[in-house]
């Protein structure tokens, strides 16, 4: 028999089949005494790297650092860990860095490197800032994203296949989950606390500022990173 969801009920009702016994089947009335109470998912993106992801950039594959983001919630304090995104990159310009050689006629040498400029979205004043739910999470087939809200700006969290995802308008921030298969596993871990904190639960996101903050990003011919230049 399933567990009873957590309705907003002082001493309701719910009936169901009773099934212990073929002949007997009656419907039996269940008594509740529950409160509604609404769960909280606790999302954590930390200032701490975890990896490197290439993403697709314009026509170019770029590696971008990954940083940890913990899972959790205060029904089953059940914690898992992923990786995303915090860098926003805009190609600026192509550099090329000539050999000695290349003054003989030997370009192959040469070193053709690709810069970007990061939007980085940091804490402005305190070292950890807060947003909550501003809207139910959008679920796809293969997708999932949070829009949140806090001091007046609009963020995404985003999990899927970079190449669907589309930046809104009004939204200051993105964030990429990337573990596994395009952030399925995510997803799936999403929706095994949603099944079980029964109820619609609210979501909490906390972003930790970073103490080095990349401002720009060279890139090597092979999407590399070469150099980063911090803020």
């Amino acid at each position: 028999m399933c567990p009873l969801p957590e309705l907003n009920l002082n001493l309701g009702i719910v009936t169901r089949q009773h099934t212990s016994s073929p002949k007997d089947e009656g419907e039996i009335i269940v008594k509740t005494d529950s409160q509604l109470k609404t769960y909280t998912i606790t999302i954590i993106i930390s200032d701490q790297e975890a990896g490197k992801i290439q993403l697709k950039i314009g026509n170019q594959e770029v590696e971008i650092p990954t940083y940890k983001l913990t899972v959790t919630d205060d029904k089953t304090n059940e914690t898992e860990v992923f990786q995303v995104t915090r860098d926003t990159l805009n190609f600026m310009q192509t550099k090329t860095k000539m050999s000695f050689l290349s003054f003989l006629g030997f370009k192959k040498f040469d070193k053709t490197s690709f810069l970007y400029e990061n939007i980085p979205f940091e804490p402005q004043s305190e070292n950890l800032e807060k947003f909550e739910l501003s809207k139910y999470r959008s679920l796809s087939e293969n997708s999932l994203s949070y829009t949140l809200n806090g001091n007046g700006k609009n963020i995404i969290i985003y999990a899927g296949n970079i190449n669907d995802f589309q930046k809104q308008e009004n939204i200051s921030q993105y964030f990429i989950v990337v573990n596994h298969n395009d952030g399925q596993s995510f997803i799936v871990n999403m929706m095994y606390r949603e099944k079980m904190l029964k109820l619609t639960p609210k979501i909490e996101l906390h972003i930790v500022k970073r103490k080095n903050i990349p401002k720009n990003f060279e890139i090597d011919e092979e999407g590399k990173i070469r150099k980063l230049i911090y803020l």
